[in-house]
């Protein structure tokens, strides 16, 4: 076998290898990522409500300062406080964490047991949030939260 046809038998193999790897969903750059997110939510209203606060999102290596805020109606009376810590994943950018979460169409929301709650956005990021609330809030959930990056 001549060594120019070992070479070609050699790339077709490697071509394989590494498409199997990838097939085999081993990570590659091209792949979403996660990483992890703070925020603090001030929740109130009179049948019309309005939530604001600030958080942190870190991902690889890095700490991007965040907006949140929202708003909703209905049966909505009260004030409340939350302080949530979790992950956020499925996002390949910063900016990717950015859009409207919860109810209203834009994604969806979730409620797993006291204090934590599981939230989509239109671009597919995922917030898997844990903490806690204080306060006295009718509908104290975070549906319509808006998360933007400063």
């Amino acid at each position: 076998m001549s060594s120019l046809v070992r070479r070609g038998v050699l790339v077709a193999l490697l071509a394989l290898f590494s498409f199997g790897l990838s097939a085999a969903g081993l990570p590659s750059t091209a792949q979403a990522d996660s990483g992890t997110i703070r925020i603090s939510v001030l929740k109130g209203g009179w049948f019309i409500g309005a939530s604001g606060g600030s958080g942190v999102l870190t991902f690889r290596g890095k700490r991007y300062p965040l907006s949140i805020g929202g708003l909703s109606a209905g049966l909505v009376f009260g004030a409340s406080k939350a302080d949530l810590v979790g992950r956020v994943s499925n996002i390949r950018r910063p900016s990717d964490v950015a859009g409207v979460y919860g109810a209203g169409g834009a994604g969806a929301a979730v409620v797993r047991g006291v204090g934590a709650i599981v939230l989509t956005n239109q671009k597919g990021a995922v917030l898997e949030l844990s903490g806690r609330q204080t306060g006295l809030m009718v509908n104290a959930d975070l549906s319509g939260l808006a998360i933007s990056l400063r």
